[in-house]
This record gives structure tokens, C-alpha cells and sequence, in this order.
């Protein structure tokens, strides 16, 4: 993601989308639950943080999941294998992608929808490519990191969160989405349409015709330990009663040093694309560092991130906070 906000907003942005809301590795024993009502289901919040590192780490193993790479192509296969264990349908998106020197990337948006007749949606989401350089590091800058934060641990909570949705089957429909190509941009403040090729891909053809959902939440770099999530400023313009929802949960679920109560600056990730272009009202739950020149994590795009940062209580406060919220939707508990 990139850490400068360029993009100019119009009033009219805001009713627009007020318009629009209408063991814990693979082989783990996924035991099934007895059907729930919505208010038990609450009940039922049996995210498992050590099943959400393994989800990471397994993408680390594949290397830099950089698009054009053996690494990416395995990993992305093994996310569309995992999603069509527990997902009702899945969704490939493969395109084509040109980076601002003219490079073509093979790309692929992976979706799996829950209850996909469901026209009462919400959407999950982060990227899972890694960037194609460390260049926010001192040394090795023209070579990729691991990718375990940045990437890797949206992924890893995502499919843990879709594991425990197959288990408690909700009514409500559920779409997780995994951006390809969102951390290939520039750092010119000029170039931000550079970044999160993925999600503007989908904003422009939709895995489903006029594709709607009243909520979204994207994730990005939500496994480091001792992380921080501020209230971020775009965020708070696209749908600021769901982001108080979120907050107000984590708090509740005793999250609040993660989940804390601060507002900071807008920033240019998946979330604006998907609220401004994509007609879904989005918020970014994403690391938060006020020590920082970037305002992220010292790890971020730098050889640093990597399995050593990763720490299952941040995975679990966002898991289980995420995936609360999800199931407070289907009780419709605000």
C-alpha cells in the first residue's frame, strides 16, 4: 500500500455510498458444529490463531510471492485449493497487469463466496502478492522480503476466518476476496493509481453483475506483534458507523491496545478503490506506527518482514474481532 493519500474526493462521494447500503496446520480436524440460531452463533467464535500463523507461514514457504514467480503461481494455487474446501463457491480472476515501467504481470483475483444467493452481503479482503522489492531497506533493496506481514497475515486470518465460517454456516452472505498485484506501485505521490492493480481490476468487472454488499473490511499487515490500529481517515468518510461497530467490538472482546482510539490520515490501499469505484463501503484495519516516518511498522517493505515478527495475539485480536463482527452482522447486533 502506499502511505500518501493523493486522491481528491467530492461531497457527492459521501451520499453515494449511503445509496448503496441497502492441529492447526492443513490437516486440521475441522469437527462440525450443531446448526445456530444468530444470536448462538456469537457463541461460536472459535477463531484459532495458531491455525492463522500456519496459514502464513505455509505462504512464506513458497518464497516472495511476487506476480511472474513459480512462488506466486503455487501460492495462489494453494489459496484457491484451501478456499474451495470451505468456501460455497469460488472465483478466479486471471488478467493481465502493467506496471508503471511497462512490465506485464500474470495476475489473479481469488474470491470464495459464502451463500452466494444471499443479496445481504459483506465483503472480506487483502492482498496477498508481496512487493517486488525491499526498498525501504538499507541493504538488498532491489530484492523482495518474505511478505508475512505485508501480505501474508490478511491472508492467513482470512482463511482461518473462512475455515470457522464452513463450521458455523451463517446465513449471511459472506464474500472473502484476495487482491492480487497491490504492492508493485511507485512511491511518487503522482503514481498512486499504481498501486492495488487487483482490486481496480475487480471495481471493473465485478466476479458477479452489479455485485453489492452493505460492508466491506480489508486487512492489510495484521500479524506483527505489539501492532496498533488506528481509526484510519478514509475509513471513517466511507462508512464510519461500521468502523465505530468494529472498534467498539474489539474493545469489547478486551482488544482495545490493538484497536485503539485514535484517528490518523487517510491512506491510498484497496479499501478506496473498493468504496470509491467499487460501490462497497470499505474499512482498513492496517498496522499502525506513530514512531515512524511511513506510520508503519519499522518491518515495512524491508527484509524485516518476515515469520520472526509474527505474533499469534495480533493475529487472534483481529481474528476473533473480525470474524465477531461478522457474526453480530448475521445476529443483526449492532
Amino acid at each position: 500500500m502506499k502511505n500518501v493519500l493523493n486522491l481528491i474526493l467530492f461531497t457527492a462521494t459521501i451520499s453515494f455510498f449511503c445509496s448503496c447500503k441497502g492441529p492447526t496446520t492443513d490437516e486440521t480436524n475441522d469437527t462440525l458444529v450443531d446448526s445456530l440460531n444468530p444470536v448462538k452463533a456469537l457463541l461460536q467464535n472459535n477463531f484459532n490463531s495458531d491455525s492463522a500463523y500456519d496459514y502464513v507461514a505455509k505462504q512464506v514457504s513458497f518464497g516472495p510471492r511476487v506476480p511472474n514467480t513459480e512462488a506466486h503461481r503455487k501460492c495462489g494455487n494453494w489459496m484457491q485449493e484451501k478456499l474451495g474446501q470451505w468456501a460455497d463457491t469460488v472465483y478466479i480472476q486471471n488478467f493481465d497487469a502493467k506496471s508503471k515501467g511497462g512490465e506485464i504481470w500474470k495476475a489473479k483475483n481469488i474470491i470464495g463466496a459464502f451463500n452466494p444467493k444471499n443479496p445481504n452481503r459483506i465483503l472480506l479482503c487483502a492482498h496477498w502478492d508481496t512487493r517486488p522489492q525491499a526498498d525501504q531497506d538499507t541493504k538488498n533493496k532491489t530484492t523482495p522480503s518474505d511478505g508475512a506481514n505485508d501480505g501474508g497475515s490478511g491472508v492467513g486470518v482470512l482463511l482461518e476466518i473462512a475455515r470457522q465460517l464452513h463450521l458455523i454456516k451463517p446465513e449471511l452472505g459472506i464474500d472473502i476476496m484476495f487482491f492480487d498485484v497491490e504492492d508493485g506501485g511507485t512511491n511518487s505521490s503522482e503514481d498512486q493509481d499504481t498501486w492495488c492493480l487487483g482490486s481496480q481490476y475487480w471495481t471493473k468487472h465485478k466476479h458477479v453483475a452489479d455485485y453489492r454488499a452493505t460492508n466491506g473490511i480489508l486487512l492489510d499487515m495484521v500479524g506483527a506483534k505489539n501492532s496498533t490500529f488506528a481509526r484510519e481517515e478514509m475509513s471513517a468518510r466511507f462508512d464510519n458507523n461500521f468502523l465505530g461497530m468494529v472498534w467498539r467490538t474489539a474493545v469489547t472482546m478486551g482488544y482495545g491496545s490493538y484497536f485503539i482510539d485514535y484517528n490518523k490520515a487517510g491512506i491510498t490501499d484497496d479499501h478506496v478503490y473498493l468504496s470509491f469505484y467499487g460501490g462497497v463501503p470499505t474499512i482498513d484495519i492496517i498496522d499502525y506506527n506513530s514512531n515512524t516516518k511511513s506510520g508503519f511498522g519499522a518491518y515495512w517493505h524491508t527484509h524485516d518482514d518476515n515469520m520472526s515478527i509474527i505474533d499469534r495475539q495480533t493475529l487472534m485480536a483481529v481474528g476473533k474481532t473480525v470474524l465477531q463482527t461478522v457474526l453480530k452482522k448475521e445476529a443483526n447486533i449492532e
